[in-house]
């Protein structure tokens, strides 16, 4: 394979081109950043005998781009996004806390239930990539997904009426 700045360079176009094509206007640099990190990706699970490399990267950079988007959306929508200045000075303190508490609802979670909730949570992943990152059939990942919202609203239920 060819070194990642070559095809940062071959590529760069296209991050830009699907960029425009999903009519993004905000936050550009961002979204460039999420394409790049994206293109990364491709670049290191890229299977030559299951394609090619460009329609393997371009439908992985615009699903991730689609992913961030959605996850903004929701952000927006649940009033939950921060000043620029908050991210800034105590971003570590509330992604540190966030992650704890999270974690502190999967003591009970088996291993692969935990799996799902940190790659579905902390890293947006969807069915099929954390299917394809742990070498299983999505539907085996969706029973992951059942379990752990099972027993999380059990954790929660019960931590109510305590």
């Amino acid at each position: 394979m060819e070194p990642f700045e070559l095809v940062h360079e071959q590529y760069s176009q296209m991050i830009h081109k699907i960029i425009h094509t999903l009519r993004i206007y905000k936050n550009h640099h961002d979204y460039y950043q999420t394409g790049l990190i994206a293109l990364w990706e491709a670049y290191m699970k890229f299977e030559p005998s299951k394609g090619t490399f460009t329609s393997f990267a371009y439908s992985y950079i615009r699903g991730r781009i689609l992913s961030e988007l959605k996850r903004e959306v929701q952000v927006e929508e649940r009033g939950v996004a921060l000043e620029e200045g908050a991210t800034e000075a105590g971003g570590d303190d509330l992604d540190t806390l966030s992650v704890e508490i999270l974690l502190s609802y999967c003591e009970n979670l088996t291993a692969n239930q935990k799996k799902w909730v940190i790659a579905h949570s902390l890293h947006m992943l969807s069915i099929s990539e954390i299917a394809d990152i742990e070498g299983v059939s999505p539907e085996a990942v969706k029973k992951w997904r059942k379990g752990a919202k099972e027993r999380i609203r059990q954790a929660i239920f019960n931590q109510t009426f305590v």
